[in-house]
This record gives C-alpha cells, sequence and structure tokens, in this order.
C-alpha cells in the first residue's frame, strides 16, 4: 500500500468554509481516503510530517543561522501572532513553529511587545518581515522560501495498493 499523487499544486488551503468545501469534495470524490502532503527528494511525505521535516526545520535553521534575530525575539515578543491568519481563517503554522523551537530549546519570550509573524497589513516589527515564511529559506530547498515552497509543492494523494509512481 502507499501514496499516489492524484493532484498537484492544489494552492492555498484557503478560510474555514473553503476548506471544509474542498474537503468534502475531496471525501466524495476519494472516498475519505486522501491526504495533502508535499514531494521531498523524490519521496511523498504527509503535511504532518513535513510541518516536522520543513516547517520547523526550516525556522530552526534560520535562528541557527542568525542567533541575533533570535535573541532579539526573545529580548522583544511577549506573545507571537499571525495577522494574516486572524484576518483571513488561514491556517497558522509560522507562530506554532516558532513557539515549537523555543519550547524545544527551553526558550521562552521576555520582551513586552506583541510580535507579528509575517508581511500582512501593518507589521508590528521589523522582525515581522525577517521572520515571515516569505522570506525564510526551506529547508533544502535554498531557491525557495517557505511559503513558496508550502505552496508550490503541495500536492493530493490517495492511498492505494502497488508501488508508488510519482511523476515530476
Amino acid at each position: 500500500m502507499s501514496w499516489k499523487i492524484v493532484e498537484r499544486r492544489i494552492g492555498k488551503a484557503g478560510n474555514l468554509k473553503q476548506r471544509s468545501q474542498r474537503q468534502r469534495e475531496w471525501d466524495k470524490k476519494y472516498n475519505g481516503n486522501w491526504t495533502i502532503g508535499y514531494i521531498v527528494d523524490g519521496e511523498f511525505m504527509t503535511q504532518e510530517e513535513a510541518l516536522e521535516k520543513i516547517y520547523y526545520a526550516s525556522y530552526k535553521l534560520y535562528f541557527e543561522q542568525h542567533p541575533d534575530d533570535l535573541e532579539e525575539l526573545i529580548q522583544t515578543a511577549k506573545t507571537l501572532r499571525n495577522p494574516h491568519a486572524i484576518a483571513t481563517g488561514g491556517v497558522d503554522l509560522q507562530v506554532p513553529a516558532i513557539m515549537q523551537y523555543l519550547d524545544k530549546h527551553g526558550l521562552e519570550l521576555k520582551g513586552k511587545e506583541v510580535v507579528d509573524i509575517g508581511t500582512f497589513g501593518a507589521r508590528s516589527h521589523k522582525l515581522s518581515v525577517r521572520l515571515s515564511p516569505l522570506t525564510i529559506k526551506a529547508k533544502d530547498h535554498p531557491k525557495l522560501t517557505l511559503e513558496q515552497f508550502w505552496q508550490k509543492k503541495k500536492c493530493l494523494a490517495i492511498w492505494e495498493g502497488g508501488s508508488q509512481n510519482i511523476d515530476f
């Protein structure tokens, strides 16, 4: 049994209503036997796996390469928010990834400001842009930002028997 890619470049998740509608369509078309994922090094990985191996890992790499930004974030922020997710009802991935990094490394925010993560609307701090997924490079994909990777490489797969065929 394996995952077979049935749709590529499926686009942004959208707000809750849009996501729910697409998921109902996929449930009907594929009998609920589907998942969203990514092709990495010729192999399919589920979105849950990609959150750890790409999204979180990209922020981890960024903080390792930019310790001054990490220190500035820790000293400046008391909380993080994603204004795009708030405004659109979209999925927030960057704030959880950053908070996961802090948690795994025994770090906590010590500042007094709310720091927006992303480039949507007015930015609360200069860190907003530097820590945006539109700026952070995707781990192992240096030609793509995290946002570009997340949107361009996203695909829909169904579970079926036999070997997995991935066409590029």
